[in-house]
């Protein structure tokens, strides 16, 4: 898929930049909810390019190998059925819709916050709403692990996504928005839901149905998550190193 190509491709880049220079791109591409409403600005070497185009780039940017391979696993698995219903040209509309509406979603909630934003995991959360809406009763393989018993078992789909769900709702109203240490960007995942949720009737294909019967589907529990980095906006001439 594309967009996985995209985003490891995005990733290498920023390992490419070491370390420093790596935490520096972060400010400069990734969605800073103060810098996008005006609240705080960048350092001039910084602004590499207009506020508002951080909602777009941060979706292609991660914070780790773990970050990024939680989250292209999801989009492998969830993205190759929710394509092929609507067709590659607007699932890629699709996404970035998903996505935009996940940036905005965690910048409204915390408007002031000079933690950068990356992570696929918004524009995912749309994939998985619009699955859920397509294919609620497809039976999922879960991963069961607990101390010795390791185990797959079958779970409908609207149960697992559901769950997960609500989780990122609780989530996000138990986690202060005020919190400028970094984590995960859990409104992020709720409006990208959402947004995937509503939208995909309008972007299927005619011929494809909603709320699909039960069917086989593979899975993986890995959850996805857009990631706060720690850290506040850099001072003009502040060497200090960012996220630490």
């Amino acid at each position: 898929m594309a967009l996985i190509a995209l985003c490891v491709m995005v990733f290498l880049w920023q390992l490419s930049l070491g370390a420093r220079t790596g935490d520096l791109a972060v400010y400069s591409f990734g969605l800073v909810p103060a810098v996008l409403f005006g609240y705080a600005e960048l350092p001039e070497p910084l602004r590499v390019i207009p506020p508002w185009m951080s909602v777009v780039t941060s979706m292609f940017m991660h914070g780790g190998f773990l970050h990024i391979a939680g989250n292209m696993l999801y989009l492998w698995i969830f993205g190759n059925n929710v394509e092929d219903s609507m067709g590659r040209g607007r699932f890629v509309v699709f996404y970035l819709l998903c996505g935009t509406a996940a940036a905005l979603a965690q910048s409204f909630a915390a408007p002031t916050s000079e933690v950068p934003m990356v992570g696929a995991s918004g524009a995912i959360g749309g994939v998985l709403g619009a699955y859920l809406v397509l294919h609620p009763r497809a039976n999922v393989g879960v991963f069961f692990w607990f101390i010795i018993i390791v185990r797959v078992i079958s779970v409908p789909a609207v149960l697992v996504l559901g769950f997960w769900f609500v989780g990122q709702i609780l989530s996000g109203v138990t986690t202060p928005t005020s919190d400028d240490s970094g984590g995960v960007a859990f409104w992020a995942h709720v409006g990208g839901f959402a947004m995937g949720a509503v939208l995909i009737p309008f972007f299927k294909r005619p011929e494809v149905r909603l709320l699909e019967p039960p069917h086989s589907r593979p899975f993986a529990v890995v959850p996805p998550g857009s990631r706060l980095r720690r850290g506040s906006v850099p001072e003009a001439g502040d060497r200090r190193r960012p996220f630490r």
